[in-house]
């Protein structure tokens, strides 16, 4: 695939949130969030990090403006702090937090550069969370009213919209497990932050519709599910992992419906979908325009019952964690040792993107899909020149931009593909311990550095493609 182009029009972009790098979490009236409260409580992440002063993107915005230009991007995507706009997540809206928003959208635009919305990223107001937090219903009917405040303010100025950054993390990790925001866990809360996360994301649809012409979408974090073996209890493994994480999100909206094999394993341990209500899948499974695709690995899946088979068959029993959030149902990743690994742990697999995409396009959609987060975790560092050199990360992006060209060759509408990220930043419970950027942050001044990768990555967006061999 030497010297291979993308169709003309594809959009390269790349990526971040509004938690991991704005900081200034008190400044313009912005509320606390969750991860606020989350992360001020000592043993919830590592080293007891915080976003309150991350990257400093608040009171830098036109640096890291510039920062984009000489990327030569041409889509930004970005995330807008509810307690920003409503820091009580109800109420008018905060002018202040709309006005950083608007300079944000029409600093992008003077520079050619689409301005690719994300309404939510895991902040949720804390006051909102006081009151019961997305396991209440009434959070779903706020989130529609918030979209309806930032299309109003914002829409004529954007090019696409996702309502939700992967409602599996905000939903399944933040109620079900404990391991994110708000640190809650069990079947119940899990499920229900799970539905109403959904009905919330059918009822943006319908609001930023009403207020704006630009598309939109939802984004979800999908993965590969390998079974460790072709024994009966590692297959029936692997399918309980792709319901909760792929089909549990893709089904209420292409579907308007859950799994049936996940209702009846919850149901089984303890759980419920009492939730869902006459016609909230129809709202769910409001029509997008298209879906953003999150992919950083696959993994491959064993039976609990069955770890010592998977020590036999060379495979490592990884421990619970944020990425293994199966163990209520008897399931367990296992890891392949003859595979290279990021920093976070999770293994390089770059044909198990193609594999999503095309997947997605047999039996979800055949309209458009875009890479909304793709990238890789290390610990980076600046050399005695000064200079950050990277080639861990071209090599990741280079063979997974090269996935994707692959599904397009197969018939697959792939419009766009966003690097994450932008630059380094606060990941969530692993704090500042890894880095994704590819721009390299001094956490201590706030200083930019961009990486060989982002010099690597304009020359790739100027061509609309790559050179050379994988």
């Amino acid at each position: 695939m030497a010297g291979s182009r993308f169709p003309d029009g594809f959009l390269w972009g790349a990526a971040t949130a509004a938690y991991q790098i704005e900081g200034a979490v008190t400044e313009g009236g912005r509320g606390p969030s969750i991860w606020d409260t989350f992360s001020h409580t000592p043993g919830r992440t590592l080293n007891g990090d915080t976003g309150d002063v991350a990257c400093r993107h608040y009171d830098k915005l036109d640096e890291d403006l510039e920062l984009m230009a000489d990327l030569g991007l041409r889509a930004y995507r970005f995330s807008i702090a509810w307690p920003r706009v409503q820091p009580e997540g109800k109420g008018p809206a905060n002018q202040a937090g709309l006005d950083f928003y608007r300079r944000l959208v029409d600093g992008l635009a003077e520079r050619g550069i689409v301005p690719a919305v994300t309404l939510y990223h895991w902040d949720l107001p804390q006051a909102l969370e006081d009151a019961g937090g997305w396991t209440a219903r009434t959070t779903s009917e706020r989130f529609a009213e918030y979209a309806a405040i930032v299309g109003e303010a914002l829409g004529d100025a954007v090019g696409m919209w996702t309502t939700l950054n992967e409602p599996w993390c905000a939903g399944w990790l933040g109620y079900g497990t404990g391991a994110h925001a708000p640190g809650r866990s069990g079947l119940a809360s899990g499920t229900a932050a799970t539905h109403h996360l959904m009905l919330g994301h059918g009822l943006a649809v319908e609001a930023l519709r009403a207020a704006s012409s630009a598309p939109v979408g939802i984004t979800l974090n999908l993965n590969r599910f390998i079974p460790a073996s072709d024994h009966e209890l590692d297959l029936r493994a692997a399918r309980i992992a792709d319901a909760v994480l792929n089909r549990l999100y893709l089904d209420p909206v292409f579907k308007a419906s859950y799994p049936e094999d996940l209702v009846e394993l919850v149901r089984a341990g303890g759980g419920d979908f009492d939730a869902v209500q006459p016609g909230d899948l129809d709202v769910t499974s409001r029509p997008i325009d298209f879906l953003g695709v999150n992919f950083y690995s696959t993994a491959v899946i064993a039976d609990v019952s069955r770890e010592a088979e998977a020590r036999q068959a060379g495979y490592v029993v990884a421990p619970v964690g944020a990425r293994d959030a199966n163990a209520p149902f008897g399931v367990r990743q296992v890891g392949r040792a003859d595979l290279e690994r990021l920093a976070t742990g999770w293994e390089v697999e770059p044909e198990g993107l193609t594999d999503i995409l095309v997947r997605l396009r047999d039996e979800y959609t055949r309209g458009p899909l875009y890479v909304t987060e793709n990238g890789a975790a290390q610990h980076d560092y600046r050399g005695p020149d000064g200079a950050v050199h990277d080639p861990g990360r071209i090599s990741y992006i280079d063979r997974h931009v090269r996935a994707v060209l692959r599904a397009i060759e197969r018939g697959v509408d792939v419009r766009g593909y966003f690097v994450w990220s932008l630059m380094d930043n606060y990941e969530w419970s692993l704090g500042y311990s890894v880095r994704f950027g590819l721009t390299w942050v001094d956490y201590p001044t706030g200083e930019r550095v961009p990486k060989d990768s982002f010099h690597w990555y304009r020359q790739v967006i100027a061509a609309n493609g790559l050179t050379g061999d994988a």
